[in-house]
């Protein structure tokens, strides 16, 4: 299936659907050339006039020209993490507003699975993002030899990637806690192939050197409520006063059993998760996360994606999404008296 050559009808100029949309030529120039620097219903909004209007381009191929779209394949790791159901969102939004058909692939988190379905996309879609992935880099760069790939949360050398900057959110969690007093910190680490992990765990201990003090590694779980209950009875025997958390959903299953094994949070024990999934400020109590917006990074992905198709020059472009830490009422002041036994009961 052929991919759209980049075009344009001078004609129709961004003034006339600037006035058209009632916005600034300016918004609807940033929409159409680079629509990650807009909401994406200003941009589903402002596509949507340019092509009723007649302006044409690689990322707005016409609606009724199916033979100039293609098929973009987006494989995740898993479907029961919420923060995954935004960045699944954005691609899907940004590939429909384009003209592309989207492929959506779960993985569970199976390495074997995952370069089963790259192999077999590689054959029939135009594009392929991929998120976390499991497998090598070197079975990436194969993919990628076969059709273009954007990876979500990992840096390959030569493929292009969107990296999640979470790593910048753990250290400043460690920062956080270590003002609290807390100087034994357990990190529930996430699935034992997980490049962010790896790069979040080292992130967390070289941001404790800075602070005295001590990062104990917990597992590797895979993400999900029941894997967070039991990192939490880890957690407890571990004698940490803070745990950080690989996502909130292991967070948010560890504030469970906490509450089981009366273990208050944060009088206790403090507890950081990551990704601030829709449900982490309605939780009891609400958690304390590092805040990232996974629709952008699904929109971000796949508008470089598209924009390979779109021109000639496909050298590897490296998009970094900002985190902050978000605080809320899961993390509080180390205990003035505490001992293993403590936590332990």
């Amino acid at each position: 299936m052929a991919v759209p050559e980049r075009r344009h009808q001078r004609h129709v100029t961004l003034t006339a659907i600037a006035q058209a949309c009632g916005v600034a030529p300016s918004t609807v120039s940033r929409a159409l050339s680079n629509p990650n620097r807009v909401s994406t219903a200003m941009y589903e909004r402002i596509a949507r006039k340019a092509r009723e209007m007649g302006y044409f381009s690689a990322l707005l191929p016409q609606a009724d020209d199916w033979r100039a779209h293609g098929t973009i394949g987006l494989v995740v790791p898993n479907l029961t993490n919420p923060f995954l159901y935004d960045l699944v969102r954005g691609s899907q939004g940004q590939a429909q507003t384009a003209g592309y058909f989207h492929l959506l692939v779960s993985t569970d988190e199976s390495p074997s699975v995952e370069s089963t379905w790259l192999t077999d996309l590689a054959r029939t879609v135009n594009g392929i993002v991929i998120v976390s992935p499991r497998t090598t880099d070197e079975a990436l760069r194969s993919v990628a030899d076969a059709v273009p790939v954007v990876v979500v949360n990992r840096q390959v050398d030569s493929l292009s990637s969107v990296v999640i900057d979470t790593p910048v959110g753990a250290a400043q969690a460690v920062d956080y806690l270590s003002s609290l007093g807390h100087h034994r910190v357990a990190y529930v680490r996430g699935p034992e192939n997980s490049w962010t992990d790896r790069v979040r765990y080292a992130a967390l201990r070289e941001a404790a050197k800075h602070h005295d003090a001590e990062i104990v590694p917990i597992g590797a779980f895979h993400p999900s409520l029941s894997a967070g209950a039991a990192a939490a009875d880890a957690v407890s025997l571990s004698a940490a006063t803070a745990a950080v958390f690989f996502n909130d959903t292991l967070a948010i299953g560890a504030l469970g059993r906490f509450r089981e094994r009366g273990v208050r949070v944060p009088e206790d024990i403090s507890v950081i998760g990551c990704d601030d999934i829709f449900g982490s400020a309605f939780v009891t109590p609400p958690l304390t996360t590092v805040t990232t917006s996974g629709e952008r990074a699904g929109r971000t992905a796949t508008e470089i994606l598209i924009g390979h198709f779109a021109t000639k020059d496909h050298a590897p472009r490296v998009e970094h999404l900002a985190v902050h830490l978000t605080v809320r009422a899961s993390t509080g002041p180390v205990p003035a008296e505490r001992t293993a036994s403590e936590l332990q009961r």
